[in-house]
């Protein structure tokens, strides 16, 4: 069994704090370092029903890669809905650790997971970090082994992706044809500049906007490909559980990783017009 600090610390050299962006807050959110931990759950968000998961399957951590608390607060009381979520993690003997942003830029990371997921191969970053591994960057741009159609190319992103109500949109000619690919998970309209100088033919991202999308489909820029923010991360938990039991393995500790079995995604109704 491993200590939470060495918890900790395995994460921190697979997801390293300084790959996050400033604004960010990455990092161990509550529990005590010396804590042994014996399961550690992976969940996108840090929400009622995966602490309810947690504390029912006796985990020591839940690593999240969402934030708990992304402003600052001066307090946690049990009387606010964040408050009582930290409450019960340390009556329950459990810590809350997030790998947001840093874990967007590291190589593997989440866009690793989304590329993997939708086939792409030979990636590399969209916008490289100023690192010394220049796999590290947000965003990845890879190929198709072989090149098909927009509207089978939306089939594979369903394929490849946990289903949500709101399901897959895009925006483009069914028939164009799509070899090469961006992809960013969570919300990645910010980048259609980027990808627009890229080349690609495809974007895949979540939480697109009207106006931006319409501007960039104005302006020539690639077929856009809309998923659920919660589905385009979620890859990334089975990867990072494995990554964090073969770390800490190596090191003589042992832990039981579990992905968490409740999909976050807010969105639980969709009716077609």
């Amino acid at each position: 069994m491993a200590s939470l600090d060495d918890v900790v610390a395995a994460l921190e050299r697979l997801y390293p704090p300084a790959l996050a962006e400033s604004w960010d807050a990455v990092g161990l959110v509550c529990g005590d370092p010396d804590a042994d931990v014996g399961r550690v759950l992976f969940a996108v968000d840090p929400v009622v029903t995966v602490v309810d998961e947690a504390l029912a399957w006796g985990a020591g951590l839940v690593l999240t890669h969402h934030p708990l608390f992304l402003r600052p607060v001066h307090g946690v009381p049990a009387t606010t809905p964040k408050g009582r979520l930290v409450h019960r993690l340390i009556t329950g003997g459990c810590g809350l650790y997030v790998a947001h942003t840093n874990a967007d830029r590291a190589a593997p990371g989440v866009n690793d997971a989304l590329a993997a997921a939708l086939g792409l191969e030979r990636t590399q970053p969209l916008v490289p970090a100023d690192a010394a591994d220049p796999a590290v960057g947000l965003g990845r741009v890879g190929a198709l082994a072989t090149p098909e159609p927009l509207a089978e190319f939306v089939k594979r992103v369903v394929r490849g992706l946990p289903p949500t109500a709101a399901g897959v949109r895009a925006m483009g000619d069914p028939d164009t044809v799509v070899g090469t690919v961006a992809v960013c998970g969570g919300a990645g309209d910010s980048l259609l500049d980027t990808v627009k100088a890229a080349g690609v033919d495809a974007y895949v991202t979540a939480d697109l906007r009207h106006h931006p999308s319409s501007e960039a489909g104005e302006s020539g820029g690639p077929a856009l490909v809309d998923v659920a923010h919660w589905a385009s991360e979620w890859p990334w938990l089975a990867d990072a559980a494995a990554r964090l039991a073969a770390e800490l393995s190596s090191r003589g500790s042992t832990v039981e990783t579990r992905v968490s079995s409740t999909p976050t995604d807010p969105w639980t109704m969709h009716e077609s017009s």
